[in-house]
């Protein structure tokens, strides 16, 4: 089995492409959403989470006060290091546990979708990486019509991802630039990655 790192900075069209992927029958991991879920329910994790920020990190009831962890790792880099060093080891291990279990279902290619493949680590222990690329002024439009932002804000999260999202050797790009169909890249790209057999649990006519 085959595991595909999925990424692209923020407004590139990533989660597009992830949502093409599963409606083809593909499994996509959301390491965002894993990340939350075991920040709220690894005891492990929350227990470090405890010791690196104080008790004020989990409200009365046990969930995680987003509010207060961002006030303090955007405030101190260290902090965010800290945080890094905590939440990123866990979501490997939870992508482990999830990529054998697919493996032993008989999947031939997964993915995990990232905006952080670098910091994470991820790219160092996949088969691919894939990213997902769509010009600034495209991105900063999205972006805009989609959270409300400025450009400048929008301008300073693309500048601020530069480095992760960098395409090292080796590595593929969809073009989701709203003007070049993204289903033809999608489809050339798992070839290349299941050796040309194209899985799909749905709908084969998208083919």
């Amino acid at each position: 089995m085959k595991r595909i790192v999925l990424t692209g900075g923020i407004g590139s069209g990533k989660s597009v492409v992830a949502r093409v992927l599963r409606v083809m029958g593909y499994r996509v991991y959301d390491t965002d959403a894993a990340a939350k879920r075991l920040m709220n329910g690894d005891e492990l994790v929350k227990q470090q989470l405890v010791e690196a920020f104080g008790r004020e990190t989990f409200a009365a009831d046990g969930s995680l006060d987003r509010g207060h962890l961002a006030k303090i790792v955007f405030a101190d880099e260290q902090a965010r290091l800290r945080l890094n060093g905590i939440v990123h080891p866990a979501v490997k291990r939870d992508l482990a546990q999830w990529a054998l279990a697919r493996e032993q279902a008989g999947d031939v290619a997964v993915f995990a979708e990232t905006a952080l493949p670098r910091t994470s680590g991820l790219d160092r222990v996949s088969d691919g990486v894939w990213h997902v690329t769509a010009p600034d002024e495209v991105r900063v439009e999205r972006v805009m019509r989609r959270n409300g932002m400025t450009a400048e804000q929008v301008m300073a999260r693309i500048e601020a991802q530069r480095g992760e999202q960098g395409v090292a050797e080796g590595e593929q790009t969809v073009v989701n630039d709203n003007r070049e169909a993204i289903m033809p890249q999608i489809v050339k790209l798992l070839r290349g990655v299941t050796g040309g057999e194209l899985e799909s649990k749905r709908d084969k006519s998208i083919y």
